[in-house]
Formats: C-alpha cells, sequence, structure tokens
C-alpha cells in the first residue's frame, strides 16, 4: 500500500481555558504596534545614522518624483566596515519598532548599503562611491526635470 495515498488527517480539540482575573500587570499579553509614519521612520533613520556617526546626512523628499517611497536618506561612512556596522543597527533598530525592511542590499561589500523601509529608503556609502553615483544631483536634476515639463504644458 502507498503510504502517501493512506494517510488519514487527525484532528484534536484544544482546551481553551479563560484569562486569569485580577491585576491586568499579571497578564502575558502581546501588544500589536501601528506602523511609523514617513516623518516617524525618517527622525528613526536620522538617530539611528547620527547613533554611529555617519558623515553628511540628507534627507531628500522624493514624494512627488518616485511612486515607490516618500524620502530617500542618504549617509557617508569612513569604510566598509563603519557603513556595515549603520546599516546592521538601522536594521536592528527598524525591527524593534515593529517596520522590518523590505530589502537589504550590499551588506555584505559595505561600499554601498541600500535598505528599503518602504517608506524610506536608506543609502549608506562610502564617501568615494557616493560622489561617483552622486544620487543628490540626480534627484535634484529629476525634480527640476519634471517641474520644467510640467510648467510647459
Amino acid at each position: 500500500m502507498n503510504p502517501i495515498l493512506s494517510f488519514t488527517r487527525t484532528t484534536s480539540t484544544a482546551k481553551i481555558k479563560p484569562l486569569p482575573t485580577g491585576n491586568a500587570e499579571n497578564l502575558n499579553t502581546q501588544t500589536v504596534r501601528d506602523e511609523l509614519t514617513t516623518d516617524q521612520l525618517q527622525q528613526l533613520v536620522v538617530s539611528s545614522l547620527e547613533d554611529f556617526k555617519a558623515t553628511d546626512v540628507q534627507v531628500l523628499d522624493v514624494s512627488g518624483n518616485n511612486p515607490l517611497t516618500e524620502r530617500m536618506v542618504i549617509a557617508s561612512g569612513n569604510s566598509t566596515r563603519h557603513v556595515k556596522s549603520m546599516a546592521e543597527n538601522l536594521i536592528v533598530k527598524a525591527k524593534s519598532e515593529g517596520n522590518p525592511p523590505l530589502g537589504v542590499e550590499g551588506v555584505n561589500e559595505g561600499e554601498w548599503v541600500l535598505v528599503d523601509l518602504n517608506d524610506v529608503i536608506v543609502h549608506m556609502m562610502l564617501p568615494q562611491t557616493r560622489a561617483f553615483y552622486n544620487l543628490e544631483k540626480l534627484w535634484e536634476a529629476s525634480a527640476e526635470h519634471r517641474s520644467g515639463a510640467s510648467s510647459s504644458v
């Protein structure tokens, strides 16, 4: 007889115990946290980066230019180890606040680490990498292009 075909499901019943009455502090309950607002998440990111001595922290409001996120935070670290530790600290803090990252890229290399927190995307990179890609200018040019295109229509 084929053991896969002869599988039978058994059900078990669980007894429901009433909650203890009395002092509410004695109850072992877990609270559900509300998601952080974009401003609260931005503050969490900036304070986390400042805690780990990030340099040249800049916040860009890209809500009108980017359908994927509201803000971008760009920061520099002194070495790959520094960039990695900033990213790891940010990930731990975001998780502890109930906002785990949707994705993390580059943490193994440490030259440029991207942490996607949905409403806030964080770029942590070495100064030479940041100067090469110049994301601030890219988003500034994109905003100028979009505002110029909309005013000429």
